[in-house]
């Protein structure tokens, strides 16, 4: 239902994500920041139904269809932070507990969420605490009344502490063996299967030969019977709980967040996991000396995707300064940058401290997906979230000036198609 244009006066963000989610909107804006496709100027976003459904230069509106009108405005995809802590009470969990979701922790209408969401951040990636594996993140939306409001989806990846020590080989070895050990029952079940199959089958033929010839009209029913049997698909044994993480992994359908913090550690880790095959992100904690530089071409090689904070670090022993983001994202490995801390604060200088890397080095549209499309992509969301392209949901972000630029503030954002923070004027 498309309703008539109205002039309205500004409008507040708590009556905008309601009374005025309209059925079918433009946003037209001085410039868009699309993250897939570059930069569009006087460019036009249609929204309907949360999602977008069009943008591009000086679209034409059909007469009718709701307008925000603000040239000086540009717009980019909401942001994305997949690593955080943020309003959970960050007790420490166990040393192996993969199947755990710090669901339970998540506290609807925190503070925090509606805070962060007035920095233009529209999607969060909540992760369990602990050492070892201490479980699997949780895609959330940072608002809602209740937890299945915000909830995006539960397995968002794998949360993996792992140091160059015995313990944190041992973990993850053993981890492997249970899912070998799964692997071989279900080998060994489906095996026992296939027997128990070809055997009704043989029995079914039998009795045909068997059969009288006032029982032979029954023989097409007995065949339909025969092959439907035949047909039943073999059902796996389930798995258990701590195990089903890592088939998600080794199946792809997850990828394991490792978290490491020097060279020696990314050595060990490759021991642990020996000729295993499977995608793995890295989680980097940014230090003054870091000597992740040495191990570099290898990183590259396996394509790992980092997270890293906004930071620069020094070359062991020296004063040579390193602007490790740039480098594997000049590299092609796909970076993520997050804010620096766990503060507010933080989070509202997140996009000028990613900004400070443009102007140490790092291209700047590499920058800009660090903070959308390439955290959808750690989460599995980047085919709904991160750009500005046709049936991406409508998580927009509306800003006075350059993202990157630290004098630049947010002026209105927008999650799943309704206005939720700032004034808008149709």
């Amino acid at each position: 239902m498309r309703l008539n244009s109205l002039l309205l006066s500004l409008v507040p963000a708590a009556l905008a994500s309601s009374a005025f989610a309209f059925d079918l909107q433009a946003i037209r804006v001085g410039r868009a920041e699309t993250v897939s496709h570059g930069v569009i100027e006087h460019a036009v976003v249609l929204v309907e139904d949360g999602r977008i459904v069009a943008v591009g230069p000086d679209l034409p509106i059909e007469r009718g269809i709701p307008v925000v009108d603000r040239p000086e405005w540009t717009v980019m995809p909401g942001l994305v932070l997949p690593y955080s802590r943020l309003g959970l009470d960050g007790r420490a969990g166990a040393d192996f507990t993969p199947e755990v979701s710090p669901s339970p922790e998540i506290l609807p209408r925190a503070e925090e969420y509606e805070e962060v969401l007035s920095y233009g951040i529209t999607t969060l990636g909540l992760y369990p605490p602990g050492n070892g594996v201490p479980g699997q993140a949780v895609a959330i939306r940072p608002k809602g009344e209740t937890l299945e409001e915000m909830r995006i989806k539960e397995g968002a990846y794998l949360k993996v502490y792992f140091r160059a020590d015995a313990r944190s080989k041992k973990t993850v070895k053993d981890a492997w063996a249970k899912v070998d050990e799964h692997d071989e029952k279900v080998a060994k079940a489906k095996e026992k299967w296939t027997k128990d199959q070809k055997g009704k089958g043989a029995k079914t033929e039998e009795k045909k030969d068997e059969a009288k010839p006032d029982e032979k009209k029954d023989e097409k029913a007995a065949d339909a019977k025969g092959a439907d049997s035949k047909a039943k698909e073999f059902v796996p044994p389930a798995a258990d709980p701590k195990v089903k993480p890592f088939l998600r992994v080794r199946d792809g359908k997850m990828l394991p967040l490792v978290s490491i913090s020097s060279a020696a550690d990314w050595a060990h880790w490759l021991d642990a996991i020996g000729e295993r095959k499977f995608d793995f992100a890295l989680r980097v904690v940014m230090q003054r000396e870091l000597d992740l530089y040495e191990v570099h071409d290898e990183i590259v090689k396996r394509k790992c995707m980092l997270v890293m904070e906004p930071e620069l670090s020094y070359t062991t022993a020296t004063m040579r300064q390193r602007n490790l983001p740039a480098e594997f994202a000049n590299a092609g490995n796909k970076v993520v940058l997050i804010p620096r801390g766990e503060d507010l604060a933080s989070h509202e200088t997140w996009r000028a401290d990613v900004g400070e890397m443009v102007k140490n080095g790092m291209k700047r549209e590499d920058a800009l997906k660090s903070m959308t499309v390439h955290a959808a992509a750690l989460m599995g969301l980047d085919k709904d979230y991160g750009t500005l392209e046709k049936g991406k949901v409508a998580n927009l972000l509306f800003l006075n000036g350059d993202p990157l630029e630290p004098g630049t503030k947010v002026v209105a954002v927008m999650l799943d198609g309704a206005f939720v923070h700032g004034e808008v004027r149709q």
